[in-house]
């Protein structure tokens, strides 16, 4: 699908699904790792804000990245 105006939202719909599904898989590939003794941590830093009243963060990992281009690739092809 070519990027217009129209799909926008649906672009940044799929990357932020690929974002949460990627990094969520990466948690679960290193806590697989964990039972078989092998400790990886590739993530950077949580990112994110504290307002005092509401704070947000997130772990940027490789598996976060792997996500985005994989929804990118998806958008691409529908």
């Amino acid at each position: 699908m070519k990027l217009n105006k129209k799909n926008m939202p649906s672009l940044l719909l799929i990357s932020f699904l690929g974002f949460i599904i990627g990094s969520l898989s990466w948690e679960l590939i290193e806590r697989i790792l964990i039972t078989f003794n092998i400790a990886i941590n590739w993530e950077i830093g949580p990112l994110g804000f504290d307002l005092k009243v509401l704070s947000f963060y997130i772990k940027f990992n490789p598996g976060s990245a792997l996500g985005i281009i994989g929804g990118l690739f998806l958008f691409r092809e529908i």
